[in-house]
C-alpha cells in the first residue's frame, strides 16, 4: 500500500492504519547530508507510526529550508521520504555596482540567507532586491534599476547576478523657506547643511537628498526660532518635490513663527532637598531676555547634575512655561522631583574582549558602594572615552531589584583596532620627498601600554624611533615612556648632499597628572651628537667642531607642564592649550639650558567662524662657560612659525648660506578659520586669514622686537584622508633685503 503527503491531509477514509516501521528509506538527496533528514524526523525503527507523526515529520522538514517539497510514501511495513532539494547558491555576483563596496554588501546579503553554500530561496532574492532599491534611495539615486538573474548550473546549483543600472543621483535644485518673516530666507537656509547644488558639493555631497538629514536641519531650524524667544514655532508641512527624469529634488518646507516671547520670572518649585539657593545658582536664564530652549535644556541638565552629586541618580527636572499671549510673555516654573538618594553597588564590565578589565576600571573616579556621583560618572565615561581603545563608550544606570537605594553601573565599550602598520611618503615645497614608515599598538596585548618603531626620512632629516609607554607606571596613574632613537640630520640650505650630524640616545620620561586637564612630565637622557666633515658643511660646525672635539655627550633632564583644554586636537574651535618644557644638561660635553613655552587659545566667533591665536618663545642658554651648542637651535620660518619666508630661514645665516637657526625664538600667529563656501558645517574643511610675527636670535644676541618679521594672508585647512593638509599664500609685511621669501607653502601634518 503507497500513501503520499496528501493522503495524510485527506478524510479519515483515506488515514493510514498505524503499524510499527521495520525501515525508513530516504530517496532524492545529492548534497544534503541523510542524518540531517534522521535527526528531523520524530520517530525511529521501531517506533509506531500514524498519521500524526507523518504531519509531525512533514513540518520539521520543511522548516529546515532545505527541501522544494517532501512526500512520506509507505511501502508495507516501511516508510520512504522523498525530497526534492532546493539549489544551493554557487555564487553571488554584482555587475554595475559603484555606489556601494562590494564586500559589506556580500556580507550582509549572506546574513539575510543569501550566499555561496546556502540554499537557493527566492522570496529571499526578492527581499534583497527590494532591500538593495532602498539603500540606493538612501543615496538619492532614485533612477537605479535593479534586476537579478537566476543561472541554472550543473548538479542543482545556480549563480545569483544582481545587475545595477543605477543612474545619475538626484541633486537638490532648490529649497524653500514659506512663512519666515522675523528672519531672512537665506539666513535660516544657512543652518542647513543640505543645500542646492554648488560648486563644492561634488565633495561635500550635501546636496543629496536624505530624509535624515532633513529632519536634523528641521530640528536645527526649530531651535533657531525657539531660542530667540518663539515658543511656539512649528513645522507645518514639509514637501519633497522629484522631477519626472529623477534627476533634481525641490523641498518646499512651511512653517509657522508665532510670536516672541519674553521670560519675566524663573520660579523653582518641587523637592530641591533644601538647596534651593544652590540650586538658583544655576539658573542661566534672565528675566527680561527672549525665551530660549537651549538655555532651558542647559539650566535642566546642570540641576539634573547637581542632584547627581548628592547622589540622586533619577532626579527629573520639569520646565512648565506659563505663557501670556496677549503680552507676550512667559514665567518659567522649573519643578524638580529629586525620588531617592542611591549608591552604586557594583560597576560592571561589556564589550571588552581584548582589553584587560583593569585598564578601563583605573580610569574610573565613581567607585563601587560609594554614593552616586553623576560628574564622577560623566568624567569616568570621557577618561574611557579618551583611551582610544573604543569606537563607542556608553554608562547605563539600572536598578537593582528588591533594593530602591542601590543601582548598578553597565560600562558598555566596543573595541576598535588599535595596532596601526603605516608606509607612507610626505612632500611639502621645504622638505621635498618624506618617506614614513611605523608599526605602533596602542594596547598592546590589552594592557594598555604603547609600543612603536617610527622611520621617517627626508631632506634634511632621519630618523628610527623605538618607544614605549606605560600610562600606569603606577597604581596613582603616573606615566613612563622610553624612547631610543638615531637621527641623522643636516642644516637646512647646505650645499652638500651628506648628512652631518649623527645623534643616537635615549631617554625615559615620566608624566605625572595633578588634575584631569594637566599634567607634569620628568625625565632624563643621553646622547651622543657627532658633526661630520662632508663637503659643504657650514662652517659654524667646523668651527664648534674645532674648538669643542668631534663628538659631543649630554646628559639632558626634562621637566614640563601640559594643559589641554581643547574640544579637538586636529580641528580645534574652542579652548586653551598651554605648554612648558625645559631641558637642562649638566653633565657631559655639552651642558646647556633650553626652554620652550606655547600658548594657544580659540574662540568660536558668529557666522560660523573660528578665531585662534598662538605664541611661543624658545630661549637657550649655553652652560659652564660654553655657548649654547649649534645643533640645539631653534629654527624660524615657513609653516608652523612665520609663513611667507623660506622654511627655516629666519635667524642666523652661516657664510656658506645654510640655515642655522639661533638660540632665542618668539614666534606669534593669529587666525580667522571660517568654512568653505558650500561645504555647510563640514568643520574639516576650513579657509583662513592669518598674520605671522616672529625671529630668530643667535646666542648672546638680545630679543629685539623691532626686527621681528611680519606677514599676513590666506590658506586652507583640510584634515585630508593622508593627514592635516595646510596650505597657504603670505605677503610678507616687515622683510629684510636679505630675508629668503616664500609666498606660497604648503605641507601635510603640519600644526596651527
Amino acid at each position: 500500500m503507497l500513501a503520499t503527503a496528501a493522503a495524510l491531509a485527506a478524510p479519515a477514509a483515506y488515514a493510514v492504519t498505524p503499524f510499527v516501521l521495520q525501515d525508513i528509506r530516504i530517496e532524492g538527496l545529492q548534497r544534503t547530508d541523510p542524518g540531517t533528514v534522521f535527526g528531523a524526523l520524530p520517530f525511529r525503527i521501531g517506533d509506531t507510526y500514524n498519521d500524526e507523526k507523518g504531519a509531525a515529520a512533514l513540518r520539521a522538514l520543511f522548516a529546515t529550508g532545505l527541501f522544494n517539497d517532501v512526500r512520506l510514501e509507505v511501502d508495507g511495513q516501511d516508510l520512504v521520504v522523498v525530497v526534492d532539494e532546493r539549489p544551493v547558491v554557487a555564487s553571488v555576483n554584482f555587475v554595475g555596482l559603484k555606489e556601494f563596496d562590494s564586500d559589506p554588501l556580500v556580507k550582509s546579503l549572506r546574513d539575510a540567507g543569501i550566499g555561496e553554500g546556502l540554499p537557493f530561496d527566492k522570496a529571499l532574492v526578492d527581499r534583497a532586491e527590494q532591500e538593495i532599491k532602498r539603500q540606493y534611495l538612501t543615496r538619492s539615486l532614485y533612477g537605479a534599476e535593479v534586476v537579478t538573474t537566476v543561472t541554472p548550473l550543473e548538479r542543482n546549483r545556480v549563480g545569483v547576478t544582481f545587475t545595477m543600472n543605477e543612474g545619475e543621483a538626484a541633486k537638490i535644485s532648490d529649497i524653500r523657506i514659506v512663512g519666515a518673516q522675523a528672519y531672512k530666507e537665506s539666513s535660516l537656509l544657512d543652518l542647513f547643511d543640505l543645500t542646492p547644488s554648488g560648486w563644492l558639493t561634488w565633495y561635500t555631497k550635501n546636496d543629496r537628498y536624505s530624509r535624515t538629514k532633513l529632519n536634523a536641519d528641521l530640528e536645527k531650524l526649530r531651535a533657531w526660532y525657539v531660542n530667540r524667544g518663539y515658543l511656539e514655532f512649528s513645522v507645518e508641512s514639509t514637501q519633497v518635490t522629484i522631477s519626472p527624469d529623477k534627476q533634481s529634488i525641490a523641498i518646499t518646507i512651511s512653517i509657522h513663527e508665532g510670536q516672541p516671547y519674553t521670560v519675566t520670572a524663573v520660579r523653582l518649585e518641587g523637592d530641591y532637598i533644601g538647596k534651593d539657593d544652590e540650586f538658583r545658582s544655576l539658573v542661566g536664564i534672565r528675566p527680561g531676555t527672549p525665551y530660549s530652549g537651549d538655555a532651558v535644556a542647559e539650566t535642566s541638565r546642570r540641576i539634573t547634575e547637581r542632584f547627581g552629586l548628592y547622589g540622586y541618580a533619577f532626579a527629573r527636572v520639569d520646565p512648565r512655561p506659563e505663557v501670556d499671549r496677549e503680552k507676550g510673555q512667559v514665567a518659567l516654573v522649573l519643578y524638580a522631583e529629586p525620588q531617592r538618594r542611591v549608591y552604586v553597588r557594583r560597576i560592571e564590565l561589556a564589550g571588552n574582549s581584548r582589553t584587560r578589565d583593569e585598564v578601563i576600571r583605573r580610569e574610573f573616579r565613581q567607585f563601587e558602594s560609594s554614593w552616586y556621583d553623576g560628574d564622577r560618572i560623566k568624567l569616568s565615561r570621557d577618561r574611557v572615552d579618551r583611551l582610544g581603545y573604543f569606537s563607542d563608550v556608553s554608562v547605563d544606570t539600572n536598578e537593582v531589584p528588591g533594593a530602591p537605594d542601590q543601582v548598578d553601573l553597565t560600562v558598555k565599550v566596543e573595541e576598535k583596532a588599535t595596532g596601526n602598520l603605516m608606509l607612507g611618503a610626505g612632500y611639502s615645497n621645504a622638505e621635498r620627498l618624506s618617506l614614513t614608515a611605523s608599526i605602533q599598538q596602542d594596547n598592546v596585548f590589552g594592557t594598555g601600554n604603547y609600543l612603536g618603531v617610527q622611520v621617517n626620512t627626508s631632506k634634511s632629516q632621519r630618523t628610527l624611533v623605538v618607544s614605549t609607554t606605560d600610562p600606569y607606571f603606577t597604581q596613582d596613574g603616573i606615566s613612563r615612556a622610553v624612547d631610543v632613537y638615531y637621527r641623522t640630520t643636516r642644516p637646512y640650505n647646505s650645499l652638500g648632499d651628506n648628512y652631518d650630524l649623527a645623534t643616537p640616545g635615549f631617554s625615559v620620561r615620566f608624566g605625572v597628572p595633578f588634575s584631569e586637564y594637566d599634567t607634569v612630565f620628568f625625565g632624563a637622557g643621553a646622547e651622543m651628537t657627532k658633526i661630520g666633515t662632508s663637503s659643504g658643511i657650514p662652517l659654524s660646525y667646523l668651527n664648534y667642531r674645532a674648538m669643542y672635539g668631534e663628538t659631543s655627550y649630554s646628559v639632558p633632564l626634562t621637566l614640563g607642564w601640559q594643559r589641554d583644554r581643547r574640544d579637538s586636537a586636529l580641528v580645534p574651535t574652542r579652548g586653551r592649550y598651554t605648554r612648558v618644557n625645559a631641558e637642562w644638561s649638566f653633565i657631559g660635553d655639552v651642558r646647556y639650558l633650553r626652554t620652550n613655552l606655547q600658548y594657544q587659545e580659540y574662540w568660536g566667533m558668529p557666522f560660523k567662524t573660528t578665531l585662534g591665536v598662538n605664541a611661543e618663545l624658545g630661549w637657550g642658554q649655553g652652560l659652564g662657560g660654553k655657548p649654547f651648542p649649534i645643533f640645539k637651535n631653534f629654527y624660524g620660518g615657513g609653516l608652523g612659525t612665520v609663513r611667507g619666508f623660506e622654511q627655516n630661514s629666519l635667524g642666523v645665516v652661516d657664510p656658506t648660506g645654510a640655515y642655522i637657526g639661533g638660540a632665542k625664538r618668539l614666534n606669534m600667529n593669529a587666525s580667522l578659520y571660517f568654512p568653505v563656501p558650500g561645504s555647510g558645517n563640514d568643520k574639516t574643511l576650513r579657509v583662513f586669514a592669518f598674520g605671522d610675527a616672529g625671529n630668530v636670535w643667535r646666542d648672546g644676541e638680545s630679543v629685539d622686537l623691532g626686527t621681528l618679521r611680519a606677514s599676513a594672508g590666506l590658506g586652507l585647512s583640510w584634515v585630508s584622508p593622508v593627514g592635516p593638509l595646510q596650505l597657504s599664500y603670505a605677503i610678507p609685511m616687515r622683510v629684510e633685503h636679505n630675508d629668503k621669501i616664500q609666498r606660497f607653502q604648503f605641507q601635510i601634518g603640519t600644526s596651527f
